[in-house]
């Protein structure tokens, strides 16, 4: 994935970051709050509902034109036609070799296309699309008066009735789609089926405004919002299992390692650049990597930092990909290691103890892999005249 980012974009720092206790984020969440002064209590505050996150660093990019979704949908994983105005939905713009290069959240409003995105990934994003334009009637636009706000449990609705607001996408993760297949557990087992995320558009000169009347007591007499950073937001996402392009994703990743393809690629779409890879690991299985969720040593005051090397003794078998402390789970993070690496192996990120929780399978196969290897029977001596 493409990080080059602009004078300006380098330069982000939001204006909520002047709030009480903020406290600077880092990596992909530089220039947005990580908390305000008590995680602990704001991700509790935004598991109920009651919490807001500012994610006005995200990127936004617009498509528009009448023909944006059978052109957005010939280019990505995911089948588009169809898509009623409202409806969230994500997809995947892979490059020749399947490896994931970007993977948008997805709104159609009626008259333009959303495709929320990563901070160093809107401007790559958008320069792919410009370039496969060609001549049909789209357009692309990189909106600079828009922001973008976090919830969960349902929060969203304590901003929808804000007349900045524009629009709230909700995350489909992690419910297998209609002709999408999963390498982790079914939907009813999974750990992120009952976290509801969701990302709100609003426009940028509003952000404050929008802040302050979320946090605001209802007139009902409800308790107060309260505003919480990006430390909340990764840790329901890490309990989630759900992957992010700009923390689980490298230059060797496939949809398959993340178990990515239940909301992000439908099998049974048309072509796009990638899809062959996607074919082939479906029907034969054995995706390189797998992603894992680590419960680390609590014991030690200092975590290591994303980007630590995973060891299975003197040898390295993967890397960390996120990590955070959940104020229910303790610290914990999800990391990519080999598929090869037992379920039951205990592990070590940068000097601390790692236990595995298995996301992705070890015998890397879906419901939907044939009993079958393709091809198999043809070089059986029986088939020989």
């Amino acid at each position: 994935m493409s990080t080059a980012l602009t004078p300006e974009e380098l330069r982000y720092r939001s204006p909520l970051m002047a709030r009480p206790g903020a406290v600077e984020g880092s990596g992909p969440d530089a220039g947005v709050a990580l908390h305000y002064g008590d995680p602990t209590h704001e991700q509790r505050a935004l598991a109920r509902g009651e919490g807001v996150v500012d994610l006005s660093h995200l990127g936004v990019v617009t498509v528009t034109g009448p023909d944006r979704i059978t052109w957005l949908n010939t280019l990505s994983s995911q089948l588009l036609l169809g898509l009623e105005a409202g409806a969230s939905t994500e997809l995947l713009l892979l490059d020749v070799n399947g490896h994931v290069e970007h993977a948008p959240a997805v709104q159609d409003d009626g008259t333009r296309t959303w495709l929320l995105t990563e901070h160093a990934d809107a401007a790559p994003l958008a320069e792919y699309l410009e370039k496969m334009r060609f001549m049909l009637r789209v357009e692309v636009a990189r909106p600079d008066d828009v922001a973008v706000l976090g919830t969960a449990a349902g929060g969203w609705a304590r901003l929808a009735g804000h007349e900045a607001h524009l629009l709230t996408w909700q995350d489909p993760w992690p419910r297998t789609a209609p002709g999408s297949t999963h390498y982790g557990p079914r939907d009813a087992d999974h750990p992120g089926i009952d976290i509801h995320r969701a990302l709100s558009v609003v426009r940028r000169d509003a952000l404050g405004s929008v802040v302050d009347a979320f946090c605001a007591p209802d007139q009902a007499g409800g308790r107060p919002g309260r505003l919480a950073g990006t430390w909340a937001w990764e840790a329901l996402r890490v309990e989630a299992w759900r992957p992010r392009l700009g923390r689980e994703v490298d230059e060797r990743t496939i949809p398959h390692e993340l178990d990515w393809l239940r909301t992000g690629v439908h099998l049974n779409k048309g072509c796009y650049r990638g899809q062959e890879t996607v074919a082939r690991v479906v029907n034969l299985g054995r995706p390189p990597r797998r992603l894992v969720m680590l419960h680390l040593d609590g014991s030690e005051h200092l975590l290591p930092d994303a980007g630590a090397e995973v060891r299975l003794g003197e040898k390295v078998v993967g890397r960390l990909t996120s990590v955070v402390r959940h104020e229910e789970l303790g610290p914990v993070g999800l990391a990519l290691v080999k598929r090869s690496v037992p379920g039951d192996a205990q592990l070590d990120v940068g000097g601390v103890a790692a236990a595995q929780e298995i996301i992705v399978g070890l015998e890397g196969t879906t419901d939907v892999r044939p009993a079958e290897r393709p091809g198999a029977g043809l070089r059986r001596r029986d088939l020989r005249p």
